[in-house]
């Protein structure tokens, strides 16, 4: 073990994932090696999750077992979500934590590291201000960026301004708070010229960026900006060559209901770059049930958008999301939600099952739904899609789809399409030398519920 290692764990989302590469950007400029075996760590760092109970018992899981095998020169930091929330019963619960950082305050991790190491401390080191020192305003060093492969995470915004009854968020993150605009363009040409392919725009709710910009159809702004000035420049002689392109594929995920309007509906259709993908949590389909959730009702607008998108973007492909056993969800409120899922047919469906938040604006609702229902009603639902995954992936047997190939298995390589987002949509299964990092057509040959097989078209290849 080196004074100048550190070992990071990142849990939850991949908003997450974006701030610990962020704190790890910093500690590398800072001098400090990564490690994936703590022993070998003098600085451990487990960036925690606070959505809900299952993630915040996994958070607490790992922490202790990091400071069960602490050795005497090691220092534990808490970070994150968690950390945010219940700092002090983070400290409480997991004895042997020296220092604890708030999410708003990721880019104080050099602080705290230097000031544990100057020598011990009787109590845990806290950094956690207030809500108005909240992220945004790039006063920082690091991009806001998540690399994998060809793939990245880009966050333009932070923290969230919707008053959703079962989110923890706002308590967490803090209101809505967008980074500059030029801030987000010349981390996606660095991104560009580093080699990325494909840029995943993330937030809390990325249909609200520039909101407190003063902006109007800010993300809308934002894209027609990123394909214009990045996607479509070519590349400085250090990147990738003589390939003269830019960015290929543009993704958007975490788009709110009623936010997604004519402008962006207009940029996703006409730019090749950004994806006919959109993720647009839903949450629920009976209008009383959304109202008890506080979120948009009016499935009218639903159905109304849903159609407009569909006949003006080509090939469109949506994911949602959906909790069951909200408080009060009756029968006849989930039936009303199985049958809005078997008619509209969406691509990708995600469920959770309802987890009591304290805090919360849904708190004085409880959690009278038995768990036996939740659990029945999540397998219904998800029963349901899994037949329909089924047969749109069938549909594109014989068809030829764009892969972003991320790796390689026993001689396969293993992709991406268009349709699916990192780490939580399907995969495509190639025959043949498809190289990681390529772009390759490909024909599909054999359709799962999740996931597609198929081959290299030689004669498209490098057109």
């Amino acid at each position: 073990m080196t004074k100048q290692t550190f070992h990071l764990v990142s849990l939850g989302c991949a908003k997450n994932t974006v701030d610990s590469d962020s704190m790890a950007q910093l500690l590398l400029r800072d001098g400090y090696r990564a490690v994936d075996d703590p022993s070998r760590a003098s600085v451990l760092i487990v960036n925690t999750c606070g959505f809900i109970g299952p993630a915040k018992e996994e958070s607490l899981r790992v922490l202790r077992e990091l400071a069960e095998g602490k050795k005497r020169n090691q220092i534990l930091i808490a970070a994150g979500c968690l950390t945010q929330r219940y700092g002090a019963e983070v400290a409480e619960k997991v004895p042997g934590v020296d220092g604890v950082l708030g999410t708003r305050r990721w880019m104080d991790i050099l602080q705290v590291v230097h000031e544990l190491r100057q020598g011990p401390h009787p109590e845990p080191l806290y950094h956690l201000p207030d809500e108005a020192k909240t992220v945004g305003t790039d006063e920082h060093d690091a991009m806001r960026v998540s690399v994998a492969g060809a793939s990245a995470y880009l966050k333009i915004a932070d923290g969230c301004r919707r008053p959703c009854a079962f989110c923890a968020i706002p308590l967490i993150k803090g209101t809505a708070v967008s980074r500059p605009i030029e801030s987000i363009l010349e981390e996606a040409r660095r991104l560009r010229d580093m080699g990325v392919r494909e840029l995943v725009l993330i937030a809390q709710d990325t249909t609200d960026y520039g909101h407190d910009l003063g902006m109007k159809d800010g993300l809308a702004i934002l894209l027609e900006r990123l394909v214009k000035e990045v996607a479509e420049e070519s590349p400085s002689p250090q990147g990738r060559g003589d390939r003269g392109e830019g960015l290929d594929w543009i993704r958007v995920m975490y788009a709110y209901p009623g936010y997604v309007t004519d402008r962006l509906i207009d940029v996703m259709a006409s730019s090749r770059q950004v994806l006919p993908y959109l993720d647009m949590p839903l949450q629920h389909a009976h209008p009383k049930t959304l109202y008890r959730m506080r979120r948009p009702s009016n499935m009218e607008w639903v159905y109304k958008t849903l159609d407009k998108m569909r006949s003006r973007i080509a090939n469109l492909a949506i994911r949602t999301t959906f909790i069951v056993g909200y408080p009060g969800e009756t029968e006849e409120e989930f039936q009303t939600l199985y049958d809005f899922v078997k008619e509209i047919r969406f691509d990708r469906v995600g469920a959770f099952q309802f987890s009591f938040e304290p805090g919360t604006a849904s708190e004085p609702l409880g959690d009278p739904i038995p768990a036996e229902v939740k659990a029945e009603r999540y397998a219904r639902l998800m029963e349901l899609q899994q037949g329909i995954s089924l047969q749109i992936n069938q549909s594109y047997v014989g068809k030829t789809l764009d892969v972003l190939i991320e790796g390689r298995d026993n001689g396969i390589a293993i992709g991406r399409s268009y349709r699916d987002a990192p780490e939580i949509d399907g995969l495509v299964f190639v025959e043949g030398n498809a190289q990681v990092g390529e772009i390759v057509p490909v024909k599909i040959t054999g359709a799962m519920a999740y996931d597609l097989t198929g081959v290299p078209v030689p004669s498209l290849i490098n057109l």
